[in-house]
């Protein structure tokens, strides 16, 4: 994935990756609008979704490069704590979210789901943005992504399953399906075919909103009759698991006494969930109802991750030597 540099002229990739974040949000409200007026044209693409992921998945395997994975060797503690909190923090922040909001089962299992995602990859421009460590950001976002067909599952069974049943089995070859394989496949032939794909690099980002705004599309005319009950609760859940992801993720990272770029780092990346996949899986899995959480945190954690970028800009950053344990990427 290649990484944004911090210079007065971004590459065309890196100018595409920023007005698609920026305008990701618009296009998913105006999608999940049209979707819950005429839920019946729409709701057949409730098959699609998995085809949708893996083309998601398939462009991220595109972005990545071999560089990417070489923080693992070269700055590993950075890296297993950002994994760690990824994977422990979201969690059972979705499971503390559920039992204060009193959650519904479908809805307690969407938000629990959500937060053992993976990173979502737009976590690597809101990082850039916010002046953290934009290559640890690729490097994590890239490493949990991969554990995904592991630690999704086991942890959706260990706490949703109290709420729904959970095929743990089933979950983890879906993710394999539409995760692993179309990941590794992009990285293949991003490796052989490198001219072809850097030229199609800065329409990769757009490839990814189409196919996310299809996937919340989907499950918003599968789920059209209950959002009007259900919406308020389910964003109250949403923004409660965001934010509190980006706290806690910051704090955990200055309580493990990381310099700020990587604290800004963790934050943006334990709090940006890969939610089209969690809105995939739940569809599939549970219901269309348990995958609203998945959509709504789709449109709110582009919202939100632009404000928190905001923020972080205006905050300087203290001098940090340029050979720290959990350095600094130059």
């Amino acid at each position: 994935m290649s990484t944004p540099q911090a210079t007065s002229t971004l590459s065309a990739e890196d100018r595409s990756a920023r007005v698609a974040v920026t305008l990701f949000p618009v296009l998913i409200l105006a999608g999940a609008a049209i979707a819950f007026f005429f839920p019946d044209t729409f709701s057949p693409l409730g098959s699609a979704i998995n085809t949708l992921l893996g083309i998601i998945m398939f462009g991220m395997g595109l972005t990545l490069t071999l560089p990417d994975f070489k923080l693992v060797v070269t700055r590993p503690l950075p890296v297993l704590l950002g994994v760690i909190a990824q994977y422990s923090i979201m969690p059972l922040l979705g499971l503390g979210v559920s039992w204060v909001l009193q959650l519904p089962p479908e809805l307690a299992a969407g938000v629990i789901l959500v937060g053992c995602a993976p990173g979502g990859t737009s976590s690597n421009v809101v990082t850039y943005l916010a002046k953290g460590d934009t290559a640890l950001s690729v490097t994590m976002t890239s490493v949990s992504t991969l554990l995904a067909p592991l630690f999704t599952p086991v942890l959706t069974l260990w706490l949703a399953g109290q709420y729904m049943p959970v095929d743990g089995v089933g979950m983890a070859k879906s993710i394999v399906q539409i995760v692993l394989l179309p990941v590794a496949l992009g990285l293949i032939v991003r490796l052989a075919l490198p001219r072809f794909v850097n030229k199609a690099l800065p329409g990769l980002p757009w490839l990814s909103v189409v196919a996310i705004t299809l996937v919340v599309v989907a499950v918003v005319a599968g789920s059209a009759e209950k959002i009007v009950e259900a919406g308020l609760l389910v964003l109250a859940a949403v923004v409660l698991h965001n934010c509190l992801g980006y706290a806690i993720g910051y704090g955990f990272a200055a309580v493990t006494r990381q310099p700020e770029r990587v604290r800004r780092t963790v934050a943006v990346e334990v709090g940006m969930q890969n939610s089209g996949l969690a809105a995939g899986l739940a569809a599939v899995h549970f219901s269309p109802l348990a995958a609203l959480p998945g959509a709504v945190f789709s449109v709110w954690h582009n919202i939100s991750g632009a404000i928190l970028a905001a923020i972080l800009r205006r905050r300087p950053l203290a001098a940090e030597p340029t050979r720290e344990p959990a350095g600094i990427a130059s």
